[in-house]
C-alpha cells in the first residue's frame, strides 16, 4: 500500500480539496502514468517544492485525490445501501445512485477506482495493488450486505451471495466503463434494472 505523505516545513497557503480536485481533473484527462508532474503543478497553481512537500511524490497525489473522489462522490452511496434495512431496495438505490453519479456532469464521467487503471503500467504497482483493493472493497461491501439479508430471510436458502457480489461488482464496473463512453444516464438505469433480476426475490412467508 501507498503510505499516506506526512507533510512538513511551513504551513501550507493552499486549499487542499480546491487542488486535489484540480490534480483529480488532470489524472482523469490524461491518466496517471502521462500525467506529468509540470501540468500538475500548473493545474494545481503550486509550486514543485509544495506540491512534493504537501503530497510526497505522484502516487501519493493520485492516491489521495482518488481517495478525495471516494469521499465526495460515493460515500454517501455505500452508507446508503448499508443502512437500508430491505436488501432488495438497498441494491436497487445503490445501482439508480450510481447511474447518476457516473453520469454527472459534477464528478468525471465513470469511476476513477475502476478506470485509474487502465493508465498505470506494472512498473508502478504500488498504485495498481492500492486500486485493487479499493475495487474489493466494493465487492466485499456488495457481499457483506447480501450476506444480512440473507441472514434476514430477505433472500431464499441457500443463495450463492459470493458469486452474486462478484456479479454486481462487475456489473458496476461495467457501467463505469459505458459513463466514460457517454452512455446516459437513463440508459445506466435500466441496465442496472435488468441486473437486479438476478437477486433471488425474498422468499414466501406463509401464515
Amino acid at each position: 500500500m501507498i503510505p499516506q505523505h506526512q507533510s512538513r516545513g511551513k504551513p501550507r497557503t493552499f486549499d487542499r480539496e480546491a487542488v486535489l480536485r484540480k490534480a483529480l481533473t488532470v489524472f482523469w484527462k490524461r491518466g496517471y502514468e502521462p500525467a506529468s508532474m509540470i501540468e500538475l503543478c500548473e493545474a494545481m497553481e503550486i509550486k514543485p517544492p509544495s506540491l512534493y512537500a504537501a503530497f510526497g511524490n505522484k502516487a501519493q497525489l493520485f492516491m489521495e485525490a482518488v481517495n478525495h473522489y471516494e469521499n465526495t462522490y460515493w460515500n454517501d452511496a455505500w452508507e446508503r445501501l448499508e443502512q437500508e434495512p430491505d436488501v432488495h431496495k438497498a441494491m436497487v438505490g445503490f445501482f439508480q445512485d450510481a447511474a447518476q453519479i457516473l453520469t454527472s456532469q459534477d464528478a468525471p464521467c465513470g469511476c476513477m477506482v475502476v478506470l485509474g487503471a487502465a493508465n498505470v503500467s506494472r512498473e508502478s504497482q504500488d498504485v495498481n495493488d492500492a486500486l485493487k483493493a479499493l475495487r474489493e472493497e466494493g465487492k466485499t461491501c456488495f457481499l457483506d450486505r447480501l450476506k444480512r439479508g440473507l441472514d434476514d430471510g430477505d433472500l431464499p436458502a441457500g443463495t450463492d451471495v459470493d458469486t452474486l457480489a462478484s456479479t454486481l461488482n462487475t456489473l458496476f464496473h461495467g457501467m463505469s466503463i459505458q459513463a466514460r463512453d457517454g452512455v446516459e444516464q437513463a440508459e445506466l438505469e435500466r441496465v442496472a434494472a435488468t441486473a437486479m433480476a438476478l437477486i433471488p426475490p425474498r422468499p414466501f412467508r406463509g401464515r
